[in-house]
């Protein structure tokens, strides 16, 4: 059995803009001003707690608490209203379908919770695509290898014939830690010398592109 582990948010969807939006608003409802679109976009896969750590230090842990309380509230009213843009890359659904044909299972590891993973699978109609779905909710988050552990294990696939693909050099230390190979996409969120960098195996730049690299290394190449 072979394993394809996705991350999520700047890898399969590009929802950079509701995260941003909905950062900004958690800002503005503690007096905070307004965070760097930019310097969102880098905590982007962390633990929600962590990445709003990354961004404020000089808060007290309560506050950045609270912080991320109001970015899941934030994000729940956008998904209630109807304006979460998380549309898929171009090339993801065929190198979905690829895998696929290639007997390839697939999982999810991503800094979202349960709720919002599956909110996004369901309204790109993925549902039951994945063998498994690992998120930050369920314990330690990236860079950590625990979701990687338990996807290996929820699949009954050995590390060895695992490849993790993700946009940030969080999935890619993530795979590091767990000994699993990996492959950067440059569409996403961290710069392709920062994933070089953090030991990505390969790195692809379109979505098309990924099935043929993930195979190429679970075959030996």
């Amino acid at each position: 059995m072979k394993l394809a582990l996705f991350d999520c948010d700047g890898t399969l969807v590009d929802s950079q803009h509701s995260i941003v939006a909905c950062m900004t608003a958690a800002w503005e409802a503690h007096g905070l001003g307004v965070p760097d679109p930019l310097e969102v976009r880098r905590m982007v896969g962390l633990p929600l707690v962590e990445g709003v750590a990354l961004l404020r230090p000089d808060l007290d842990r309560a506050m950045q608490i609270r912080v991320a309380e109001s970015y899941r509230d934030a994000f729940a009213a956008m998904r209630t209203q109807g304006l979460l843009q998380e549309p898929l890359y171009r090339g993801i659904r065929e190198t979905l379908d690829a895998l696929d044909a290639a007997g390839v299972l697939l999982g999810v590891a991503t800094g979202k919770t349960m709720r919002g993973l599956q909110g996004v699978l369901e309204r790109h109609g993925l549902t039951g695509r994945f063998v498994t779905l690992q998120t930050a909710d369920r314990g330690p988050g990236k860079p950590d290898p625990a979701m990687v552990h338990r996807a290996l294990e929820e699949a009954g696939v050995d590390r060895r014939s695992t490849v993790m693909i993700g946009d940030t050099t969080y999935d890619i230390q993530m795979a590091r830690n767990a000994r699993v190979a990996s492959v950067g996409v440059s569409w996403g969120y961290h710069e392709v010398p920062e994933l070089l960098a953090a030991g990505a195996d390969r790195i692809v730049h379109h979505g098309t592109d990924v099935a043929t690299a993930v195979l190429a290394i679970l075959d030996g190449h």
